[in-house]
């Protein structure tokens, strides 16, 4: 049996570590936080190299007493509690005492902090756990900290560093919470020399809310607010409009401190799927305060995860707070959209009289052509080849296809592969339900699912044409203006070039703002902006280990969602276009997502339903 031993002090401390800096933004989430319980009305983080080299924290907190200074690196020494009775009523962020110990035996850092009584401040310089010296120092009231070479000494933990890029965006993540959870306290992060972040101090949080990120959010949020002997919950939830794919959108605090947690989580997307069925991830800031004594925040050491002593009754109160806003919110939107659509039906009714006979299809490039069957028709028994785009709108009682024809032209010299068809030709027979194409082979009967199959065509044409670098792109005639928060725009900056191949040409257009010139051919400008911001979602959440080449599968099948929808009616030349161009794919037989995409029955099925033959 081995003999038991005694950790020392510095192994012990980089154990610690390992708990609570996970990575540079947890440094900078300990930092932030210590000079909040400080007092401190502004914060400034300066960050190099993604943290990993340098990162600087400047308050104007109440700072700590000379004599003190050393104490602040010891194993739990801390200001924030003195008996185990106070861990059961903590109101500061911090109350462990292991971040800055830890931080410091992993790490070269130096600290100066003077307070107010105090003629001149002090300074310690600690490197790996060991202190290299302390000194007297001039210095402003407040706490100036700066960690360097972050895991020089920890290798193994260097290794899991992600890239600059990444860590950079985790601690753009981390000051916006903290700014929103401490909107009096205004905050400034710049990122290699360049300003990323700034907030103002302000009492009301919609003025944060505006600064972080931007005023479409703004604009399409609603308020909430409800109080009870247990808890108060008050906050925001954002509409359909600005929903994402992903919940990075999602800001839970409970006594201004940002957690997560899954059963409020859970709370308020259930309430938000009762108005509206759009398969993304609510916008949402929500605030809980509660008596210290119902809530336990010593579950890890990060200090991210929480117990509620009732459960039940928070679930049921966030519910219902939620439920009810979104529910007058709509009765609003419905006596506003009344007023909007009579106005607009008496403009339609005028429009109607003067334009009777006028047929238009508005094309992606936003050129309105009207499209002639009977041309369409000639043009094909003249060998005219066209590609299907799409701009697709549910018909309405006038018959206007919903698929547009853009000629391709002849003297374009292009290598053709000859590919061999994976069915039989088919004639095509009509719609069913304005969502199934009917067509008729040798001997047997098909049935194809139009938005599948369309799904197919568009993602194999997208996923060769990103494979070969040719994806044609459309100039749009009004450029689109995309306003990221820094986290988001750090991801862009390091994935530019996937959406370059991918058709998106983008320029930085202001402070974390880019605008888009330039998108794929087959998406109208109504699907690029959403599905910029999807694809930016799907690699925010990509491991860091996945290729290129996943990454660009996961954009065609993004891009799929262009396709045309169940219930537009189709002319017979875009059903038989349709239907030929799946004969030709890889894989006609599966839409990308494994639905499938043609149903065959042969003679013999129907000669048994009817009892011809058993």
């Amino acid at each position: 049996m081995r003999r038991i031993n005694l950790l020392s002090e510095e192994t012990s401390n980089k154990i610690a570590a390992g708990e609570v800096i996970e990575r540079p933004s947890s440094v900078v989430k300990e930092l932030i936080e210590n000079s909040i319980d400080a007092g401190s009305k502004t914060i400034g983080i300066e960050v190099e190299n993604g943290g990993e080299t340098l990162i600087r924290i400047v308050d104007d907190g109440v700072g700590i007493y000379g004599d003190d200074i050393e104490k602040a690196f010891m194993p739990h020494a801390t200001s924030k509690i003195s008996k185990i009775e106070d861990i059961y009523s903590i109101n500061t962020l911090g109350f462990r005492g292991e971040a800055l110990p830890s931080i410091a035996s992993v790490s070269n850092t130096i600290l100066r902090s003077k307070i107010r009584e105090s003629e001149f401040g002090r300074e310690i310089s600690i490197s790996g756990g060991s202190i290299n010296y302390v000194k007297d120092c001039g210095c402003s009231i407040g706490t100036t900290i700066e960690v360097r070479n972050l895991f020089y000494n920890v290798p193994a933990r260097a290794k899991f560093l992600k890239s600059p890029q990444k860590e950079m965006a985790a601690i753009s993540d981390i000051v916006n919470r903290l700014a929103l959870s401490h909107s009096s306290i205004s905050f400034k992060l710049i990122n290699g020399g360049k300003k990323s972040i700034t907030t103002y101090s302000t009492d009301k949080l919609i003025d944060t809310i505006r600064e972080i990120y931007g005023k479409k959010i703004v604009d399409n949020v609603v308020y909430f607010e409800r109080h009870s002997d247990l808890v108060s919950v008050h906050g925001y939830v954002g509409n359909a409009e600005i929903s994402r794919g992903s919940r990075n959108n999602q800001s839970i605090f409970i006594n201004n401190r940002y957690i997560k947690n899954r059963l409020i989580t859970t709370a308020i997307e259930n309430a938000v799927k009762s108005f509206t069925m759009i398969n993304k991830f609510p916008f949402f800031i929500i605030f809980l305060d509660i008596f210290p004594e119902f809530v336990d925040v010593n579950v890890h050491p990060t200090k991210s995860e929480i117990k509620f002593r009732n459960e039940r009754e928070i679930f049921k109160i966030v519910f219902d707070t939620v439920h009810e806003a979104l529910r007058e919110s709509v009765k609003d939107s419905f006596k506003i959209d009344a007023v909007v659509k009579e106005e607009n039906a008496i403009n339609e009714l005028k429009n109607d009289v003067r334009d009777e006979n006028i047929n238009v299809v508005q094309l992606p490039i936003d050129l309105k052509n009207s499209v002639d069957e009977q041309k369409v028709q000639e043009a094909q028994n003249d060998n005219i080849t066209y590609k299907l785009e799409t701009s697709y709108s549910k018909p309405e009682n006038k018959a206007v296809p919903s698929y547009d024809f853009v000629k391709e032209s002849k003297n374009e010299e292009k290598p053709v592969l000859k590919k061999e068809p994976k069915f039989e030709k088919l004639r095509v027979i009509g719609q069913f339900d304005n969502t199934y194409i009917l067509a008729e082979g040798v001997k047997s009967f098909y049935i194809i699912d139009q938005h599948a199959a369309h799904e197919k065509v568009l993602f194999e044409k997208y996923r060769n044409e990103i494979k070969d670098r040719s994806v044609v792109s459309q100039i749009m005639i009004t450029p689109a203006v995309i306003e990221l928060i820094p986290s988001d725009y750090v991801y862009y900056i390091e994935n530019k070039h996937i959406f370059e191949n991918a058709g998106f040409k983008s320029e930085d257009f202001g402070d974390n703002t880019i605008i888009i010139k330039e998108v794929p051919m087959f998406l109208g400008k109504p699907y690029a902006k959403d599905m910029f911001l999807n694809i930016l979602d799907n690699l925010k959440d990509m491991g860091s280990g996945e290729t290129i080449e996943v990454k660009y599968m996961k954009i065609a099948t993004l891009a799929c969602k262009a396709a045309i929808k169940a219930y537009n009616e189709l002319s017979m030349a875009e059903m038989e276009k349709l239907v030929d161009d799946l004969r030709y794919l890889d894989d006609p037989f599966n839409c990308p997502h494994g639905r499938p995409t043609i149903i065959k029955y042969t003679i013999t099925d129907f000669e048994k339903r009817f009892k011809r033959i058993q």
